[in-house]
This record gives C-alpha cells, sequence and structure tokens, in this order.
C-alpha cells in the first residue's frame, strides 16, 4: 500500500518552471543578427593567418547557442497544457498559453484539458431480473490532472472508454428496467437518480487517470430487440389490469353507495336475492366496455 501511495503521489500534477517565450525570441533574434554581421564583417576583411580561428570560434558558438534557443520554444493554445520532464523524469506541468521556452533539454509532452463529448455505443446489459436490456449514454469528461493522465494510465482516452462501458453494465444490472407498479428505482422511471449514480460511479472508475465527469445521461434505453415484444405484450396486459382494477374499485363503490342510499331513504325494500341481483347489474352497466340497453320493467317489481 504504501509503494502504490507513494506512485501515485509522484504523478500528482504541479507547476512546471518555465518562462515567456518572447524574451527568448528577442534574446534569439538579437543573437542571430550578431552572428550574421560577424560572419559578413569576417567575410570583408583580409585577417591574418593567426585571427582566422579566432573568427571562426566566436561565431561558431552563437550559432550553437542559437540551437539550443530555438529548441526550447513551444506554443500552447488556450485549455491546453505542457507536461515537462526531464529525463524521463516528471517535472511539472505548464498551463500558460502563448509562446513558451524551456531548457531544450526538457521534453514536453502537450495534452488537451478542455471538455470532451462521448457517446458510447449501444451495449446489451443484463438488468437486475435479468431481462437483456439495450443502453448508451453521452459522457462530458475532462482532464483536470495532466501527470495522473499522461503518466497513471497508458492510453487515457481509450481508459475513459473502456470505463465508460463497465460503469455502463454495473449501473444496468443494479436496478430493473421498469416496475409498473412504481415500487422500485427503476432505470426508466428514475433517470435523474440513475445518471447521478452513474455519473459517482464514473468519477470513482476515471480518478486514477486524473479525468473528472462533468455530465452525464442515458441516450438510449430499451428492451433488447428478442423480448421487445414480448415484454411490450406484457407491459399492455399489466395496464389493462391495473386499469381493470382501479374501474373495479371504483364500481364497487359506486354500487355500495346507490344501496346505501336507497336504504337510507327508504326508496325500495330489497330482499338479499333482489339486492343481489341489483348489484350484478350495476356491476355489469359500470364495467362494460359498450353501452347498456336499459330495460323497462312495466310490471311489479318480482315480475
Amino acid at each position: 500500500m504504501t509503494d502504490s501511495h507513494s506512485a501515485m503521489n509522484l504523478s500528482r500534477e504541479r507547476g512546471a518552471w518555465s518562462t515567456t517565450g518572447y524574451l527568448m525570441l528577442v534574446l534569439f533574434l538579437v543573437l542571430l543578427a550578431w552572428t550574421v554581421w560577424h560572419v559578413v564583417a569576417f567575410a570583408g576583411s583580409e585577417p591574418l593567418d593567426t585571427e582566422v580561428f579566432g573568427f571562426l570560434v566566436t561565431p561558431g558558438l552563437a550559432v550553437l547557442a542559437l540551437i539550443l534557443i530555438s529548441s526550447g520554444f513551444y506554443m500552447l493554445q488556450p485549455n491546453t497544457a505542457a507536461a515537462i520532464t526531464l529525463f524521463g523524469s516528471y517535472r511539472g506541468t505548464d498551463r500558460h498559453a502563448g509562446l513558451r521556452w524551456v531548457w531544450p533539454w526538457m521534453g514536453k509532452a502537450k495534452i488537451s484539458v478542455r471538455a470532451n463529448n462521448l457517446i458510447s455505443d449501444k451495449i446489451k446489459v443484463n438488468d437486475l431480473r435479468g431481462n437483456p436490456i439495450e443502453m448508451a449514454a453521452q459522457i462530458v469528461w475532462r482532464v483536470v490532472d495532466t501527470a495522473q493522465a499522461l503518466f497513471d494510465v497508458d492510453d487515457y482516452r481509450s481508459f475513459v472508454s473502456v470505463q465508460v462501458e463497465a460503469a455502463i453494465r454495473t449501473i444496468g444490472s443494479r436496478y430493473p428496467y421498469d416496475d409498473f407498479e412504481h415500487q422500485e428505482v427503476t432505470l426508466r422511471g428514475n433517470h435523474d437518480q440513475v445518471g447521478a449514480e452513474l455519473r459517482t460511479e464514473l468519477q470513482a472508475r476515471l480518478a486514477v487517470a486524473g479525468i473528472t465527469v462533468d455530465e452525464c445521461g442515458f441516450t438510449h434505453l430499451a428492451y433488447a430487440q428478442e423480448i421487445a415484444g414480448a415484454m411490450l405484450r406484457r407491459q399492455q396486459a399489466q395496464a389493462v389490469v391495473a386499469a381493470r382494477k382501479t374501474l373495479v374499485e371504483g364500481a364497487v363503490g359506486m354500487v355500495e353507495m346507490a344501496l346505501d342510499m336507497l336504504s337510507e331513504k327508504n326508496v325500495v325494500e330489497l330482499d338479499d336475492e333482489r339486492r343481489a341481483a341489483m348489484v350484478s347489474n350495476l356491476m355489469v352497466v359500470l364495467c362494460g366496455e359498450r353501452d347498456t340497453q336499459p330495460v323497462v320493467n312495466t310490471g311489479t317489481l318480482y315480475t
């Protein structure tokens, strides 16, 4: 554990020494102009043989200095950083935009810290109840620690793609796709809650690469094609059962209210048999899907 934590500490981002490149550019131009002037002056003169070596050494050193200065220049666009290394050792990160300069023997690895948008491929996942479903998500991510992104994982972009798929599979198997009675947290019915949990899962997985997730959500969520038809019929059946249940509960309440009002106001006295017949007739009227045809009784109550 100690070695692991030490390795992680070495990869934490820190500021690197660098300077503005414009000052070094002025120095480069001045030295270049002096070198050209010196060569031209040497070519137009008639130096002695003993003075030739001295004339050649000075421009040679100037050219070497020009090569070293030019090797230290690099340009950074806005929201771009450069990790500075020295013979493979991480020395810090430069986040200043514009023309920059470091010692020419320092390595420079540029990396974007802009927001990236990723839409995952549709993947097939078994939900909590074992039903195969198709899922896809949209992720907005960005690099917050350049050292971890460059040195703690081999390819941070491929790492993001793999971890996104793994997180989707984890969240998809944690909840059922749907619950008609709305008694459970479901993938289809609790988008905000499940999306927040997906973001938390991704944050934990991508932290090792110095990447944060700004936003995520599902772009596709459906039953797999092989069971889509059967699940649709199941949902339709559940909807019909729920509608019938509500209809029967309402009809029973109305029948009960009608019988109570008839008894309370002494409109008619009904024995058990006639009460049962009236209940049956009322239930047929209230629960039937077609309009009923009334039958007018012109005789007595019992004929």
